[in-house]
């Protein structure tokens, strides 16, 4: 794979057992391009290898006054600086691309998992987790898969220069095959106390990003209630806890480093003096001196890659097991599906709670637990919490449906939808069926105070569907931003459509219309919504209240509003105290009859008589 192939047509099947698992199958799976930096990497270490034997040559034929071994010698040196700078170089490119390939794979697979779980991912992991593992853990997890092959290559060529000194001059060769395996794992005992140091350092870093990730989501509530210091203080706490674990690991690594200057010094005072002494004795040739020294000497720089290759995976095991445990996240329903793709229609029914909501009719749920809500909006939408739990579409189990046709199907707008940052244009292209086209889903959405709000803000815009917005639309206010998802949902026109809440920051009066022309433009498909708006529960075709995770009544908002209690106590904010007051008779009414226009009834223009009191006393 090269970086101009990507992204991978198919990143493949993780192995997220663990996170040394997760590593080698990467590595597995990027086996041609490790076998290139592998063999550019000989060729490079033998090159700089090979560099103190020309050099011994050189000083010997000096010595000797010979001017053809002279003459040998520059050409072998011209020779291995040649295949020095090939090798180099292309060891470096090969080195780069294994890395970028990698941690390409690792964001495809995060990417792919985070569109099968959907909204279920955040709620199973922290999102300042899915934050750091999709970025600074990806780079970690590339880092040690392409320090992998440089390693091996360094590796091999200590053990082959050692082998060659060994048959070219036993004696110093014996001092320094025996020196260099103590070089190489003279830094084994510090290496689990680094570990350890580096693992806490970056579960603190998780923390803290997670925290910030949190802060900024909320900022504009934190500004609202006077938070900001509390939560600056908290993160500059854990900012310094990511500083003290930072140095406290670095001290650990820099022994490591001393450790690794230390013993090649020490190796070259013994090859030194034990050299000159065999010089003396006659027992080796000047020439024969300078060749081992100088290996010695040059082998401290592959040695250098022992300590990377310990330092990367020290780094990535920790990121590989948090990358793995994102990736070992499952959906609870068959995200291949056993049935064809071809996506049913029909009555869309949750056989957990009981809610039938009929094909083609405006369904209005209301439910006091905001929480549970959510989980069935979540359900509906085909993802189930537990297996055997699925929703039925047509009187099809969503779970046996591929994932794609299931979303084509049933379209879930969440609680808090998120706005990218981009054009308007660029916001409503999402796959669609035609048939709402964005002008109408907008004017549908009441969103002309949106469009002049972000043509405002874009200046250079002459048309608003290419004025840019924020990211998370944060120029926008809560309302505008929630009539924007609207209409990019009513522009998907799915056969199922499931709004949770979708006017929870929307005044009232923009609220009555949102509801009539969310009415018009869905009439003739099956519409889920999630409220308990008075305003959209009267103009929906069948109201579903829930108590308890099961239906408890079923009927029109103002029958439920006479017939049922529990409903009348979550739809107008009723105490029990005010309970008995509502429902007091009055001369004008029968015995027991609840004043409705007191509280739900809307009037003519759509706005209830409460709302207004409520609205004038703010």
């Amino acid at each position: 794979m090269q970086i101009q192939d990507l992204p991978y047509s198919d990143p493949g099947v993780p192995d997220t057992r663990s996170g040394p698992r997760f590593l080698w199958w990467l590595f597995r799976n990027q086996l041609s391009g490790q076998l290139r930096s592998l063999a550019w990497g000989l060729l490079h270490f033998a090159s700089v290898a090979s560099l103190p034997f020309c050099v011994g040559v050189a000083v010997q034929a000096a010595v000797d006054r010979s001017g053809s071994r002279l003459a040998l010698a520059g050409g072998l040196m011209a020779l291995a600086c040649v295949g020095n700078a090939v090798g180099d170089t292309f060891l470096h490119r090969a080195a780069v691309t294994n890395w970028i390939t990698a941690a390409a794979r690792v964001q495809q697979l995060l990417a792919r998992k985070a569109a099968t779980l959907g909204s279920a991912l955040t709620r199973r992991v922290a999102a300042g987790e899915v934050v750091a593992v999709s970025t600074g853990d990806v780079e970690k997890i590339g880092w040690f898969v392409e320090a992998l092959s440089r390693f091996t290559a360094a590796a091999v060529t200590i053990v082959l220069v050692c082998v060659g000194l060994l048959l070219h001059q036993p004696a110093l060769g014996a001092v320094v095959a025996v020196g260099l395996p103590v070089l190489a794992i003279a830094v084994l005992p510090l290496l689990p106390h680094a570990t350890r140091r580096a693992d806490v350092q970056r579960e603190k870093a998780g923390r803290a990003t997670e925290l910030a990730s949190d802060t900024v989501a909320g900022l504009r509530v934190l500004r609202g209630i006077g938070g900001e210091e509390l939560f600056l203080e908290r993160y500059r706490r854990a900012s310094q806890e990511v500083r003290h674990a930072a140095v406290r690991s670095a001290r650990m690594w820099s022994l490591i480093a001393a450790v690794q200057v230390l013993l090649p010094g020490l190796l070259l005072i013994t090859v030194v003096w034990y050299g000159v002494h065999l010089a003396r004795e006659g027992r080796i040739t000047v020439g024969e001196l300078v060749t081992v020294y100088s290996s010695v000497m040059l082998l401290t720089y592959p040695i250098r890659h022992f300590e990377e290759i310990a330092m990367a995976y020290s780094f990535s095991r920790p990121s590989a097991r948090r990358a793995a445990r994102v990736l070992s996240l499952e959906r609870a329903t068959d995200t291949g599906g056993s049935r064809a793709a071809e996506a049913p229609a029909g009555d869309l029914y949750d056989p957990a709670t009981g809610l039938l909501a009929p094909a083609g009719r405006l369904t209005a749920v209301v439910c006091g637990d905001p929480d549970a809500a959510g989980r069935l909006a979540e359900r509906l939408g085909g993802h189930a919490a537990e297996p055997d739990t699925s929703v039925l579409l047509g009187g099809v189990p969503l779970d046996e449906l591929p994932l794609d046709s299931a979303r084509r199907a049933v379209l879930v707008q969440d609680k808090d939808p998120v706005l990218l940052s981009g054009t308007l244009r660029e916001l409503l292209d999402v796959p669609a069926s035609g048939a709402v086209g964005p002008h109408e889903a907008l004017e549908a959405a009441q969103c002309a105070d949106v469009l002049a709000a972000v043509v405002q803000g874009s200046s250079a815009a002459e048309d608003p569907m290419d004025a840019w917005l924020t990211e998370r639309g944060r120029s926008l206010s809560g309302g505008q931003r929630q009539r924007l998802a609207l209409a990019r949902s009513l522009v998907t026109d799915p056969e199922v459509l499931v709004l949770d809440e979708p006017t929870s920051a929307v005044d009232s009066h923009t609220e009555a219309r949102v509801a009539e022309g969310v009415r018009a433009l869905r009439k003739g498909r099956t519409t889920v919504v999630f409220t308990s708006s008075p305003l959209l529960l009267d103009r929906a075709d069948r109201v579903v209240f829930l108590h308890g995770g099961t239906v408890a009544a079923v009927g029109g908002h103002r029958e439920l509003v006479r017939a049922e209690p529990r409903y009348r106590a979550v739809v107008t904010r009723e105490t029990e105290e005010e309970a008995p007051a509502a429902g007091a008779p009055r001369g004008d009414r029968e015995p027991g009859e609840v004043p409705l226009e007191r509280d739900v009834v809307p009037r003519e223009d759509g706005v209830p008589h409460r709302l207004e009191e409520i609205e004038e006393t703010a």
